[in-house]
Order: structure tokens, then C-alpha cells, then sequence
């Protein structure tokens, strides 16, 4: 039998992989847009997470006339209004590295006490239909942001989230672990459900 192959409009690698361990099945294959041979520049213009997954996903689909998946995710942080929020990828610029993010964060907050650090990842999923409809899901991991950069398994801004219920950090934890916490992991999974509903998986 053959698998049935579903896109997911991005071009992250790491994203990837947690969205392969979550989504990919016996039957379904997970493909990137540079694995379908799509080279598009979308612009992200939306003002919240599910805005800017519905643009990917919309401009995909209308590309391929395919069921496309699309994320955006982020980091809000209540000490800065919700900042980075929506812009957490372009914060800083694009081409700047984590690193150098994760520290101006850590910098911006150094004299802030603990009980007004609260932050938490946001991932909005988007699915655009063939017959034009597109179903959404939001889902969130709470926390707080820590004092220092750590852990190595993570990417983005997982070495600067701490997760008090774990007593460690977003970059610390193990892959399977971090899949069942994650906002990206809680919104693939109910966007797998609802797919299922619609009897696509």
C-alpha cells in the first residue's frame, strides 16, 4: 500500500523531525516544501500565530491543490507585553543567531523576580482543504524564563524556557519527553485528531 503523503509548509529541519516523530505513521508520510520542489517566499503578515499558519498553509494549498499542513509558533513573554510573540523568528533579524536572542532576552529580564518571568510557547496549526476550508488548533507550554542558557537537545528559544513542573529546561529534556510537553507536540496532536475526524488519516 502506498503512503499517503501529507506537506508541511516549512523549511525547518528541527521542526521537522518533531513533526515527523508526531504525525508520520505506517501509512503517512511527512514532506517538507523543498521535498515537493516547492521554492515559495510567503510573506507572514498575519498579527496572531493561527493568522500566520493560515497564509502558509492557504498559499501552499492554492500552489499544489493539496491538503497542506502550516505551524507558527512562538515565544510570549508577559514581562514584555507578550513580546517576541508573532515576530519571535524575525526578532532581532532573521539571520541573527539564538544565541545572541536568548542573551538580549536573559538581558532585558536580569533584574526581573521570578514570579514575573511567566512566558510560554504558542503553536498554531493550520490545514487548508482542496474545497477551500481551512481547520486550526492552538496549543501552549507554560513556563517561565530562566537565569541562564542551558541544554543542548532543544532549538530556538527551548535553552532559555524553564519548566518549573520538570525542574529543568525546554533544551534539556529528551526529544520523546519535550514531543508530549511541547505546544508544537499538543497542536500536532490535536490537529491529527481533527484530521482524523475528517477521515484524511
Amino acid at each position: 500500500m502506498m503512503k499517503r503523503k501529507l506537506l508541511f509548509a516549512t523549511g525547518n529541519e528541527e521542526k521537522l523531525k518533531e513533526i515527523r516523530m508526531i504525525m508520520e505513521s505506517p501509512d503517512i508520510e511527512v514532506i517538507s516544501m523543498k521535498e515537493a520542489g516547492i521554492c515559495a517566499d510567503i510573506v507572514e503578515d498575519g498579527t496572531t500565530f493561527e493568522e500566520n499558519a493560515r497564509i502558509k498553509a492557504k498559499a501552499v494549498s492554492a500552489m499544489t491543490g493539496e491538503i497542506v499542513l502550516a505551524d507558527d509558533s512562538g515565544l510570549e513573554i508577559d514581562f514584555l507585553d507578550g513580546a517576541p510573540g508573532v515576530y519571535s523568528a524575525r526578532f532581532m533579524g532573521v539571520e541573527t543567531s539564538y544565541e545572541i536572542k536568548n542573551t538580549a532576552i536573559l538581558q532585558k529580564l536580569s533584574s526581573v523576580p521570578e514570579e514575573k518571568r511567566t512566558a510560554r510557547f504558542v503553536c498554531a496549526i493550520a490545514c487548508a482543504m482542496p474545497d477551500g476550508r481551512i481547520l486550526t488548533c492552538r496549543e501552549t507550554m507554560e513556563g517561565r524564563i530562566g537565569y541562564e542558557i542551558r541544554g543542548e537537545n532543544g532549538f530556538g528559544y527551548d535553552p532559555i524556557f524553564y519548566l518549573p513542573e520538570c525542574g529543568c529546561y525546554s533544551a534539556e529534556l529528551p526529544p520523546e519527553r519535550k514531543n508530549e510537553l511541547s505546544h508544537r507536540g499538543k497542536a500536532l496532536r490535536s490537529m491529527r485528531e481533527i484530521l482524523r475526524g475528517e477521515g484524511i488519516l
